[in-house]
C-alpha cells in the first residue's frame, strides 16, 4: 500500500511528502487531532514517533517532544490506539518510527501483530539491522508490514542494494550523516549521493528526511528521487504552538494544516 501510494503520487508528476510528529505530544488529546489535520493538509502519509528515552538517530526538537510525551505517560498501547484510532476514517498509509528496545519490551509478535490490528503500514527502526534472520524482519513479514530501512551518505553501492532487497514500501535516505534537524548545508553533495542511490535503489522508492524543513527544500532534495520527509520543523512549530496559551486549539490544528498544506502544494 505504501509503496503504491508512493507511486501514484509520482505519476501525478508530485513528490510524496511523509509528516513525522511525536506519539503523545505536545499532549495525549492532541494526537489523534494532529494525525487527522496532517490528513486532511495532504499528506501522502504519516509518521508516528513512537516515545523512547534514548533515541539516538534524534535531533533536539524530537528528543524533546519524546521526553514530553513519555512525561506525559504515553505508552506503547496509546501510540497503537492512536493509530487504530486514526485508521476508522482515513486510509493514508500509516508509519511507526522507534527504536527496537520498546517493541522488546511489548513483544515483537505482539507488536507487529497488534500494529497490523490496528491499520499501521509499515515500522522503521533506526537501530535494529536490516536482516531477514531478524526477529523484527520476520514479525513484520508474517504481519504484512513494511520494513522501512534506512542508507545514509556513508552507505556504499553494494550495501545499498542489499537495503533494496529487504527494505519494502520505500527507502529512507538520511541526507547527512547526523541527527534529525540537521542544517543541510551545501546541498550539491546530498543531491550526487540521492542520485548514486537512485541507480543502486530499483525495488522501492526512495525519500530522504532529516533536515527537509520547506517546499523549498523538499523541491532542492527530491529531482531524481520520490520524496521527502518533514518531521522536526513541524515538531518544534507545535511545541510553539501549545505553548502560547492565548491560541484555541482550533487556531493551532488551522497553523499545522496551513504548514503541511503549503509544504505539499511545493512538492
Amino acid at each position: 500500500m505504501l509503496a503504491d501510494r508512493i507511486s501514484e503520487v509520482n505519476e501525478r508528476g508530485e513528490k510524496a511528502l511523509g509528516i513525522f510528529i511525536t506519539s503523545g505530544f505536545p499532549n495525549l488529546e492532541a494526537t489523534v487531532p494532529l494525525l487527522q489535520t496532517i490528513d486532511e493538509a495532504g499528506a501522502d502519509f504519516i509518521e508516528l514517533g513512537m516515545p523512547f528515552s534514548d533515541p539516538l538517530a534524534e535531533g533536539i526538537p524530537i528528543q524533546k517532544s519524546s521526553q514530553i510525551a513519555l512525561e506525559s505517560g504515553v505508552t506503547m498501547q496509546d501510540t497503537l490506539r492512536f493509530a487504530a484510532e486514526f485508521r476508522k476514517t482515513s486510509e493514508t498509509p500509516l508509519v511507526l518510527m522507534g527504536y527496537g528496545n520498546p517493541i522488546l519490551q511489548y513483544g515483537i509478535s505482539n507488536f507487529y501483530s497488534d500494529a497490523r490490528s490496528c491499520g499501521v503500514n509499515g515500522v522503521i527502526l533506526p537501530d535494529v539491522l536490516p536482516d531477514m534472520a531478524s526477529p523484527f524482519y520476520r514479525a513484520a513479514q508474517a504481519n504484512k508490514i513494511d520494513v522501512i530501512c534506512l542508507i545514509s551518505p556513508t552507505t556504499s553501492a553494494e550495501r545499498m542494494k542489499k537495503i533494496d532487497r529487504l527494505s519494502s514500501g520505500f527507502v529512507y535516505a538520511v541526507s547527512v550523516t547526523g541527527v534529525t534537524g540537521t542544517d543541510l548545508g551545501d546541498s550539491e553533495p546530498i543531491l550526487d549521493y540521492l542520485k548514486q542511490a537512485k541507480q543502486s535503489i530499483s525495488r522501492n522508492p526512495i525519500l530522504v528526511g532529516f533536515g527537509i524543513r520547506s517546499g523549498a527544500d523538499v523541491r532542492r532534495m527530491t529531482p531524481d528521487i520520490d520524496g521527502a520527509i518533514v518531521g522536526s520543523a513541524l515538531v518544534t512549530m507545535i511545541g510553539d504552538l501549545w505553548a502560547d496559551s492565548s491560541l484555541q486549539s482550533s487556531e493551532r490544528l488551522d497553523r499545522v494544516k496551513a504548514f503541511v498544506h503549503e509544504l505539499k502544494s511545493d512538492s
